[in-house]
């Protein structure tokens, strides 16, 4: 599904030029349930966002589904980015003032799906997510931490994606609401869900099937738990 061939990320400012990947090579398997784990600047956010076409390499390349993504046009990137790929944030990312129903319907907007169609998959994807019925239509400032993460899960869901993306997912939950979630991620996996999750925590890290922990934009280890 996924297969990467010596990546590399350089940013320059001015003169100054910082390699966050330095030649990283790996495939990911459909079905695959994958964590990326390294210390801040390790190059694990910049591999994220390559992964997510939201970026491209300076070097190497990056296939998806066998299409060398550096070659798509934005056209097709946005096409990949909404169809295949469904993202989680450490910031949840969601509208404040726009009830858990609505946040979950955005991605489907633009498609030409009816309104009553989106909300009922909006619905099945929230109690997929685990979101509790009576919370449908607050408003997403209303709820806890973890009920934001379970709204973007679902709305993460709602274009029913082949890949999930996890930034920090955990980052700004307390232990508890943390195994919940990575809970859910486990049973998205087993039903056929590819994820791949960002982290710098190795207790969160070993929920996933397989480990790769990258350190100053290099693969250190490649490990299956």
């Amino acid at each position: 599904m996924i297969e990467c061939k010596n990546l590399t990320k350089t940013y320059r400012n001015g003169d100054v030029e910082t390699q966050a990947l330095r030649g990283v090579s790996f495939h990911i398997k459909k079905g695959e349930f994958v964590a990326i784990i390294g210390p801040s600047g390790s190059g694990k956010s910049t591999l994220m966002s390559i992964l997510g076409a939201l970026d491209t390499p300076t070097g190497g390349t990056y296939f998806l589904d066998d299409r060398e993504v550096s070659t798509l046009d934005d056209d097709e990137l946005s096409e990949v980015r909404h169809k295949k790929i469904g993202f989680v944030f450490q910031s949840f990312n969601l509208l404040p003032r726009t009830t858990v129903l609505r946040n979950v319907m955005l991605p489907l907007l633009y498609t030409d799906t009816s309104e009553k169609e989106r909300e009922a998959r909006a619905i099945e994807a929230l109690r997929y997510a685990g979101m509790e019925e009576g919370k449908l239509y607050s408003l997403s400032n209303q709820l806890s931490g973890g009920q934001m993460q379970r709204v973007a899960i679902a709305r993460a869901l709602i274009n029913r994606p082949a890949i999930i993306l996890a930034d920090e997912p955990t980052g700004n939950l307390d232990t508890k609401t943390s195994q919940v979630v990575m809970r859910t991620f486990q049973k998205l996996n087993s039903e056929g869900h590819t994820i791949i999750l960002i982290t710098h925590e190795m207790e969160i890290a070993q929920y996933a099937k397989r480990i790769i922990s990258i350190r100053d934009g290099l693969i250190e280890k490649d490990i299956f738990v």
